[in-house]
Order: C-alpha cells, then structure tokens, then sequence
C-alpha cells in the first residue's frame, strides 16, 4: 500500500508545509489504522511531494526528523512504515519523481521487487495522488472532503474522508 504523508496521516498545514515536529499532529485514528493496514497489504510505502526543502524552507534534516518522529510513533502503536519516499523537487521543475510522475513508485519498486503496482493502493488527498496511482496503475482511494477533487472521479475507485474510515471499510 502507497499512502501520501500530508492531509491522509497527518493533518495538511493551510497555505503551508510542515517544517517541525511540531507542527505535525496524526490525523484521528491513523496510527492504530496504518498497525490494521500492514496486517492486510504486506507493506506500507510513503509516497510525497515536500517541495517545501526545495523552497528552502526546512532543510533535509527536518525532513528526516519529522520522518524519523513519525515512524516511531506509527511503531509504538503496532504499525510500521516500510520505507518512506520523499520528492523535494520544486512544482516548476517537472522532475519525474514528483508526483503525479512516477518516480517515487520505481524507487520503492526497485528496493521492494516483490511489488506488483497492479495489485497495489495508492491512498492520497490530492488528485495529483490520484494521478500518481493511476499512472502506475494502482487502486486509487481519494481520502478528502475537497468538492472539486470528489468531482474527479475517473481518478480514483474509492472515496473516504479519512483514512480511518477507509480502514473501517476493510473491517466490514
């Protein structure tokens, strides 16, 4: 299972990007989620854009860190994250391993060659997730209450508004 960081395992910081630990609070239930999660997809793979390194505003080492923080809370709860992937490529670069390019999905494929993207979720909040998905040929899942983005809905196969409640499907 792919998942994207910002706005479907933590809440999306309004008009800006997470810089600290600090500012990076678990959206309700994702931890227990993403422990449920790993039981039925094997691995669990971050997959995000954090053009916010790129913009100079936080540095590599904050990235890590946050990441570092997350994982281990994600581990205290029963979880774990297999690998985490991060693009710090400006929006204006069109670098491929930004999303909705598929670079991400080719670097965990090749360090996980067991992953079939056929067989494979991409759960995200954006459509640019969406097409991420999509372009590898994954199951997309839409986490969002965005009107405009539900309104794309070629993009993805399902809708939830957290992932919480994507996972309360599961169970049922």
């Amino acid at each position: 299972m792919f998942l994207d960081r910002d706005g479907v395992i933590n809440r999306r910081k309004t008009g800006g990007y997470i810089t600290n630990w600090e500012e990076f609070f678990f959206q309700e239930g994702v931890r227990e989620s993403l422990a449920f999660l790993k039981d039925i997809f094997g691995r669990i793979i971050i997959v995000s854009n954090q053009q916010g390194v790129g913009k100079g505003l936080m540095t590599i080492s904050d990235l890590e860190l946050i990441d570092l923080k997350m994982k281990e809370e994600i581990r205290n709860a029963g979880g774990s994250i297999d690998a985490a992937y991060y693009s710090t490529h400006l929006a204006t670069e069109n670098h491929p391993d930004r999303k909705p390019g598929t670079g991400l999905g080719l670097k965990a494929r090749q360090e996980f060659p067991e992953i079939s993207f056929a067989h494979s979720v991409m759960a995200g909040d954006t459509l640019s997730d969406m097409q991420f998905g999509r372009n590898l040929g994954m199951v997309n899942v839409l986490i969002s209450n965005n009107k405009n983005d539900i309104s794309h809905d070629d993009l993805y196969d399902y809708h939830f508004d957290s992932l919480l409640s994507f996972t309360q499907f599961i169970k049922r």
